[in-house]
């Protein structure tokens, strides 16, 4: 028995599915079938074995009520009795009913897992399930939204943007910043609007667009972003209550400005005050969303009343009053602040010479764009909303719209009621002109930071939540939580990095980085909307119709663009670590189809170059190898075995680089009604297979009556234009006759006929068993024996082999076999001008009949070579008689396999001393080559299948490793550049 045959036959047996038996031929030694083997038994898909259950079903009454006024109440047991129904034309497909709605929704509940045998259980159906509370518009996205921007940045650096930038560039800056919103808003309305959506807010909306890969990493980042933003919230707030109240401030820091004494803030004061707030504040998060709509207000109503004050104190303030500065609404004032007036300041932000704080417009972009962010804050709560598709576009957009239309008017009122004195160093002049005390603008400062840090600690635990409900990384599978449940520990982890942040103090190199993750996550829902509404696919159906792809194009490149003009080293940085994200997701992470916007491009541009290639055929310098394996062509492979461990690695050889597609394929014998449900077992165990040896092809499932019509139908369908495979590989059949498997040699023959009828080119594999794997390398030679033109098919496959580490030692040999009068000097010079011209590098050797007469003259052929001729001589003798015998006491022709054969003996003896000399041939000049590549005979004409098995024993007999092969009508290779 040859080392690793695995076949049909022998005494082991392997239990099938649906009680089949399959009797492998495999050694206790078989390393290819024992890799196989060694596979984790849950790549492969096995069906359950049906047993009886008893199934104890209790509904409510409510439910059971509700079902039997039904009009489909006999289809709410799918296994039970069924009741007399109007509809019974359609049998037992499934009405559409409120189950089945739900089910497309990905609503119902999990299916229980199966019983033991004898088990009772019962299924409650219909328990109303508990919901969290829900939010609305208002309270779910406006307030949130509106919280989140205005901040800190309004009141203590606007009206010194105002007095830096001018009131152009101001304008200018407030267009460009809201407008990027804006457009963004507009692209996250669109995606929102299109289907029911989970939690996740922008990071649900990005993975399903642009895949989990680029989703989670954006995702991350944005979390990343959102959870150290509130430290910057609290530190804001902190910060401004020291200065509000001095004496409570544990320590005290005095630094001197401009010749002047001033005290400020201790670090450790900012820490202190920091970590108290920060924990408050988690606090009310843990208390859910209920506790979180019931404080909000708290903290945004006093914020509305102070800015309230604020323009109540703009519109009374006269010349010098409140303060020294100020001019009451004066139009010199305003064209004396319009222009720009950039210069160096001190650390504090006062105008110095000497200053090092350089300030220009793209400085301004940077210091301004945070009091622009928080449109996602509502859609991070997607998962506590009423309705996404409503109230995330209302909401969104009209925050959006309320606060840039805020920004705009502030910058024509603080530059028309000041001089650019005042407003570079008053840095609370919001406070001065406020009415009626500037103790109402440290409330709003102090509870609008509060607000926003309450909303990021509420964002931030939710988007890390969705991203680990997703079960992409592993990693982050402590922060799962169940449906309309509160992440918890999701939330602990937000608050450690906010304290961490707290603990730090100084955020200055953090705070554009945070910036940049922000813009960074409206670039992707920027792009999501341009990707899907330029690919338009059927399903891109969003409510909200004011978008168009441009928009969504504009508003990224807007993103994009400020990232840069904020700062190319911060932009640089953050890009590197979504990066990083994106690569750790895509090596580590569980792959997951989310049908995104990619996936819609690919299939595009796989149709469009479809189309493109055309029906004609493709040049010889376009051609690639598209192997069509043939899987399990002869005998059973034990059950966690699809396709035979090597055929893999062979496909692998044809490739150059990897490059192109190998399509496994294997027969079923049966009725497809009836094996359809093996045929989706035996494919997703042929897609492990190809997965886990690291192959570039896909997995095709015949049912067929036989092999024969199987492949049939395959040749003749498989594939697409010029997409269709070319080549056809598969095992030599060398155990048939060992096995006495006599239905092969009738198979196997049909099978190279119709490859023959086809146009395709076959690579038959003997000694499949030993042929090595990328860490097995071969020395030796490359043998070809070129028979018959081809097309360079044998010359491509060598080449190709060269191509791969376990064969780039190798050296090839062509053997040139020519008839006696030919000219063998003259051949040899012509077949090494071909192979030059070829840029093939091989040794040319000339083998004629001359030499080989005078081989069996001078020395007689290879023994064992002798012996399976005499063999081969016997047994076609004896299956001939047989068939005269049959034929004689029917009085019938010559019959063989259902067909009649005409046998001329003269020219079946020819044939077999032919491949006789061949075989002999090969022995002598190959026996210690890697592999041996020879022509493939095609099958003569009215003989007998068995005949044909005789010829290919004999030509393959005691050749280790062996590709049989035949190209087809076209040339695979060109002489030309």
């Amino acid at each position: 028995m040859d080392n690793a045959d695995v076949e049909a036959g022998g005494d082991d047996e392997f239990q099938g599915r649906r009680g089949r038996k399959y009797r492998p031929v495999v050694d206790d030694d078989d390393r290819a079938v024992l890799e196989m083997s060694s596979m984790d038994p849950s790549s492969s898909s096995h069906p359950a074995q049906s047993s009886l259950k008893k199934i104890k079903v209790s509904s409510e009454e409510n439910l059971a009520s509700n079902i039997k006024e039904g009009p489909s109440a006999s289809h709410v047991q799918s296994n039970g009795p069924q009741t007399e129904s109007k509809l019974e034309l359609f049998g037992f497909d499934s009405l559409v009913n409120i189950l089945g709605l739900k089910s497309m929704t990905d609503e119902q509940a999990a299916v229980p897992s199966s019983p033991r045998d004898g088990e009772t259980i019962a299924i409650s159906q219909g328990r109303p399930k508990i919901t969290a509370v829900k939010s609305g518009t208002l309270m779910g996205v406006f307030v949130p939204c509106l919280q989140n921007i205005l901040g800190i940045i309004y009141y203590i650096r606007f009206s010194w943007i105002v007095g830096m930038a001018g009131i152009a560039d101001s304008l200018l800056l407030v267009t460009l910043c809201g407008t990027c919103t804006f457009l963004t808003g507009i692209s996250l309305s669109a995606i929102a609007t299109n289907g029911a959506m989970k939690g996740g807010g922008p990071y649900y909306l990005i993975g399903r667009a642009l895949g989990p890969e680029v989703g989670v990493s954006i995702g991350l980042c944005f979390f990343l972003g959102n959870a150290v933003a509130g430290s910057l919230y609290v530190l804001g707030a902190v910060e401004t209550f020291l200065k509000a109240v001095p004496g409570a401030g544990f320590f005290t820091v005095t630094t001197t400005v401009n010749g002047m004494k001033v005290q400020s803030a201790s670090l450790h004061d900012l820490q202190i005050y920091g970590i108290i707030v920060t924990i408050l504040l988690c606090f009310i998060v843990f208390g859910g969303v209920k506790i979180i709509n019931k404080v909000a207000p708290a903290f945004l109503i006093p914020v509305l009343l102070s800015m309230l004050c604020i323009y109540i104190g703009i519109a009374r303030a006269k010349k010098n009053d409140p303060a020294e500065g100020l001019t009451g609404f004066s139009l010199d004032t305003f064209k004396d602040n319009w222009n720009s007036q950039y210069q160096k300041t001190n650390d504090a932000g006062i105008p110095d010479p000497d200053g090092k704080v350089p300030w220009d417009f793209n400085a301004m972009v940077g210091l301004f764009f945070p009091a622009v962010t928080g449109i996602m804050a509502g859609s991070n709560r997607s998962a506590s909303l009423k309705d996404t598709q409503r109230s995330i576009p209302i909401g969104t957009l009209a925050a959006t719209l309320t606060t840039t239309f805020m920004y705009l008017i502030s910058v024509l009122l603080f530059g028309a009621i000041a001089t650019r004195h005042l407003l570079l160093t008053d840095r609370l002049l919001s406070a001065t002109i406020s009415w009626p005390y500037p103790a109402f603008i440290y409330v709003g400062i102090i509870l609008s930071t509060l607000g926003a840090a309450l909303q990021s600690l509420t964002g931030a635990p939710r988007l890390l939540a969705a991203i680990a409900n997703d079960d992409i990384l592993p990693v982050l599978n402590y922060f799962k939580v169940a449906d309309g449940s509160e992440p918890h520990f999701a939330t602990l982890f937000t608050a450690f990095l906010c304290i961490a942040c707290v603990i730090i103090g100084n955020l200055d190199l953090i705070t554009p980085t945070i910036t940049m993750f922000f813009l960074l996550c409206y670039a992707g829902v920027n792009l999501s909307c341009f990707l899907l509404d330029l690919l338009d696919a059927p399903s891109w159906r969003p409510r909200w119709k004011f978008h168009h792809w441009s928009l969504s194009l504009l508003g990224a490149t807007l993103c994009i663009v400020i990232m840069f003009l904020i700062s190319w080293a911060f932009t640089v940085v953050s890009l590197a670590l979504a990066s990083l994200i994106y690569y750790y997701v895509s090596i580590k992470g569980k792959a997951g189809d989310w049908g995104d916007g990619f996936k819609s491009a690919y299939f595009q541009l796989a149709l469009r170059s479809l189309r493109s290639m055309g029906a004609n055929q493709v040049h010889p310098k376009n051609w690639y190898p598209i192997p069509l394996i043939f899987c399990r062509p002869w005998g059973k492979l034990p059950e966690n075995v699809p396709c035979h461990p090597k055929l893999a690695d062979f496909a692998n050889c044809m490739k150059k680089k990897g490059r192109g597609m190998s399509i496994f394929v294997s027969i079923l014998d049966g009725d497809y009604p009836e094996c359809v449900e093996d045929a989706k077992a035996a494919c997703k165990q042929l897609d492990a297979y190809i997965e886990y040896k690291h192959c570039e092809g896909v997995a095709e499932i015949v049912v067929a009556p036989s092999m024969s019509e199987g492949f049939r139908g395959i040749v003749q369908t498989m594939g697409l234009g010029n997409l269709k495979p070319n080549i056809v590989v598969m095992r030599y059949p060398e155990i048939w006759r060992r096995e006495n498997l006599t239905e092969i040699p009738n198979t196997f023959v049909e099978i190279i006929k119709d490859c023959i009828v086809a146009n395709k080119a076959v690579v038959i594999v003997k000694g499949l068993d030993e042929w090595p794997n990328e860490f097995q390398r071969q020395y030796g030679t490359i043998d070809l024996y070129w028979i018959v033109r081809d097309g360079g098919l044998m010359l491509l496959l060598s080449q190709l082999l060269l191509t791969k580490e376990s064969f780039e030692s190798c050296k090839i040999q062509v053997f040139c076999i020519a008839e006696e009068d030919t000219d063998a000097e003259g051949l040899k010079a012509d077949v090494k001008k071909f192979l030059y011209d070829l840029r093939m590098h091989a040794e040319v050797i000339v083998v004629t009949m001359k030499s080989w007469d005078m081989q069996a003259d001078n020395g007689a052929p290879q023994d064992e070579s002798v012996e399976a001729y005499n063999a081969a001589q016997k047994r076609i003798a004896d299956y001939l008689a047989e068939m005269k015998s049959t034929a004689k006491k029917h009085g019938t022709p010559l019959m063989a396999d259902g067909k009649q054969v005409i046998v001329n003996e003269q020219q079946v003896e020819k044939f077999l001393y032919t491949t006789l000399k061949l075989n002999s041939t090969i022995l002598r000049y190959s026996r210690m080559a890697a592999v041996v590549l020879v022509s493939l005979p095609p099958p003569p004409v009215n003989h007998p299948a068995y005949f044909y098995m005789e010829y290919m024993d004999l030509l393959v007999e005691n050749v280790p490793r062996l590709l049989i092969v035949r190209g087809y009508r076209r040339d695979v290779v060109t002489l030309f550049t």
